[in-house]
Formats: structure tokens, C-alpha cells, sequence
């Protein structure tokens, strides 16, 4: 599986051992609250992983994006530390739709591991359904880092982005991409020639993904210029749920820039656009 798992599917393999869960609730208002969610309660046996401490290496103001990603050695020494192997199903989930799975999906595909998946409506969907939780850590495992393999997705960088060439695909809100609010970043507003596609809009009521139909339909507009996909967003983490996305709708799988807007903005020369694009 390398896009998404039910609830059905997970619960019937949480005593596989070549399944491996991974819980990556997380909160920029407040970095320490997925810890403690997961203390709280968990999928069993379920490891816990941090978008500041494990998918991102420390921002440097001024330099990088709020969550620049890690040395790839360093990411294969901490996918070995959870027991990711090849061969083994990797399955995450949240409390956000997916926003901060989807960052690690993306990741384990960095490194060429391709069973990689999801949890379809994350933590409310297996609380929903009465699943069993723990507030017991998993067992040790045989650390050893994930081997080296060619990645399954490619990043680009700020100098290679062309929105003659490339169709640049924002996963922010369209308040933020438009720069009518910015919360997080010095700068609002958007890389010229970007089409706003946000990722809360690839889920339905319940936080569970569209249908491959439904989601193609919401592409759609931001695919008719025919370009090549580049997605980004506010640092490179929800970038990756719209890539998931476009996964799960069979389309091909598009670049990521990863410092995305706030790292963009670092840089004074680089232009800002407001508003919507015409």
C-alpha cells in the first residue's frame, strides 16, 4: 500500500511485524502537543515522531524555510530507528487530516521506500470506530539504518523554479496564498504565477480524502496550463499532501520545492505577488 490505509485494513495488521505505525501528531502553535497526545493515547504499539525534532532539520532565520528538510543520511538513521526497512508497511496518521503524515509519506519515498501509507481520517477515524489505544511505548527494535535506494521523488530549488516552464501549485488557504492574513511568516502573499490549491480541500467532513474522481476534479484547474506541477506552501509540509493527492488520483507524482514560502521570502530580490492570479 503506497497511498492510503483504512481503519479496517490497519486494525487487521496491528499484530503483523512487518507493519510498522507511526503516529506524527503535531502542533505549530504549540510543538509539544503531539507529544503529549501521544502519551495520552495511541494506535498500539505505535512509534512517535516529531515534525521539528525528526522530519525537519532547526530553521536558521533569514536562511531557510521554517522546516527545512533533514540530511537524508540522518532521515535514514532515524527511519532504521523505527524498524522501517524494505519490505515493511509503513503506516502514519494525525489529528490534521493528514497534514503532518503526509510530510513523512513524502519522506519515506525520499529515501526509495515505496509501502508507505496514510491512515485515511488519522486518529479521529480510529477513535471513531472504537479501536483499541495505549498509552504504552512500542517495543525496542534492531536499529539499523534504512539502506541506501533511489529516491521516488524529486525536490527542486528556489534558482530552478520557472513559472514560464512550471506551474507552481500553493497549498496554502487562499487567504494566506492571496496575502490577505499571514500568521506564521514576515511576508504574505504568494510566488508569482502560482495557483492556489489548498490541501484542506483535497478532504471531506470527516477528514478522510476524496475520491480519486473528486479529487481529480479539484486538480483540474491548476493542471489545464499543461505545465509540469511544482508544489509548495508555507515550508514544505503540506506541500506533501497535495503530492499524496495527486498519488492517489494516479496522476503523475510532481516535484516539491521544500523550502517553499517562507523560505522564498528570504531572499528581498525575489518577487511577492498578492491577490488572485488572473
Amino acid at each position: 500500500m503506497d497511498t492510503l490505509v483504512t481503519v479496517g485494513e490497519l486494525a487487521s495488521n496491528l499484530d503483523n511485524p512487518d507493519w510498522v505505525v507511526v503516529d506524527c501528531r503535531f502542533s505549530l502553535a504549540d510543538p509539544a502537543a503531539g507529544r503529549k497526545a501521544y502519551n495520552t493515547g495511541h494506535i498500539p504499539d505505535a512509534h512517535y515522531i516529531s515534525l521539528d525534532d525528526h522530519l525537519s532539520t532547526p530553521h536558521i532565520p533569514g536562511k531557510t524555510g521554517r522546516h527545512p528538510l533533514p540530511d537524508i543520511a540522518d532521515w535514514r538513521q532515524v527511519a532504521g530507528a523505527l524498524g522501517i526497512q524494505p519490505g515493511r508497511q509503513v503506516v502514519m496518521y494525525d489529528d490534521a487530516g493528514g497534514a503532518m503524515a503526509a510530510r513523512m509519506w513524502w519522506m519515506l519515498r525520499w529515501i526509495g521506500h515505496e509501502q508507505a501509507a496514510v491512515l485515511d481520517g488519522g486518529w479521529q477515524a480510529w477513535q471513531a470506530a472504537g479501536q483499541p489505544e495505549s498509552t504504552e511505548s512500542p517495543g525496542a527494535v534492531a536499529v539499523s539504518a534504512y539502506p541506501v535506494k533511489p529516491a521516488l521523488v524529486t525536490t527542486v530549488s528556489a534558482d530552478e523554479l520557472d513559472t514560464a516552464t512550471q506551474q507552481l501549485v500553493d497549498a496554502r488557504d487562499l487567504p494566506r496564498y492571496r496575502g490577505d492574513t499571514e500568521s506564521l511568516d514576515p511576508v504574505a502573499g504568494h510566488i508569482p504565477g502560482a495557483a492556489c490549491s489548498p490541501f484542506s480541500a483535497n478532504l471531506d467532513a470527516s477528514k478522510k480524502f476524496l475520491s480519486p474522481a473528486a479529487l481529480k476534479e479539484k486538480f483540474a484547474p491548476v493542471l489545464a496550463s499543461g505545465k509540469p506541477v511544482v508544489c509548495y506552501c508555507g515550508s514544505g509540509v503540506t506541500a506533501a499532501h497535495n503530492i499524496l493527492a495527486m498519488k492517489i488520483t494516479g496522476l503523475d507524482t510532481p516535484p516539491l520545492y521544500p523550502g517553499s514560502w517562507s523560505e522564498w521570502i528570504t531572499d528581498p530580490s525575489r518577487p511577492v505577488a498578492t491577490g488572485d492570479e488572473q
